[in-house]
């Protein structure tokens, strides 16, 4: 059986009555929320990128698996801001003691901003890949081609064959 009345502490009651005081208009004082959704989505070339709907903003990474192949990163080749680049485009290069890898566009837009830590510091793609060592911020101009990309499970299946 459920209790009729559930204690609940001072401290939280007082933020609970204080979030939501009505204000001069009406509503609660917290009562606007804007929802953002953040779609990761991954590319046969090992590209990560994560679409923010409100923003309509990618940012380009390359995978963990992408960088656990290359070795240790010695240096990294980035885009200009400002560059309009089309879906599959050559957008930059990573070099490591290994190997060196072309990074395509993931997205069709315009590079809106570059990862400029990645010239002094290229083992961030190997310490954080899909965190730190983002490459470039791309300004989407078609949000369908986010929908073309494979998603985790799709990426994992095809890392795996």
């Amino acid at each position: 059986m459920v209790p009729a009345r559930v204690p609940i502490s001072r401290p939280a009651a007082s933020a609970f009555r204080t979030a939501h005081r009505p204000t001069a208009y009406g509503g609660a004082k917290y009562s606007l929320f804007v929802r953002t959704v953040v779609t990761k989505r991954y590319t046969k070339d090992h590209e990560v990128v994560a679409f923010d709907d409100s923003t309509m903003k990618g940012t380009v990474h390359i995978t963990n698996y992408a960088q656990s192949s290359l070795g240790d990163v010695v240096f990294v080749e980035l885009p200009t801001e400002g560059t309009k680049v089309a879906q599959g485009d050559q957008i930059g290069a990573v070099e490591s003691v290994k190997a060196a890898s072309d990074i395509y566009a993931p997205v069709s837009g315009v590079i809106d901003e570059v990862n400029s830590k990645l010239a002094d510091q290229p083992s961030l793609l190997n310490k954080s890949p899909e965190d730190q060592g983002w490459l470039c911020r791309i300004k989407l101009t078609d949000a369908a081609e986010i929908g073309k990309l494979m998603d985790e499970k799709a990426y994992k299946t095809h890392c795996e064959s």
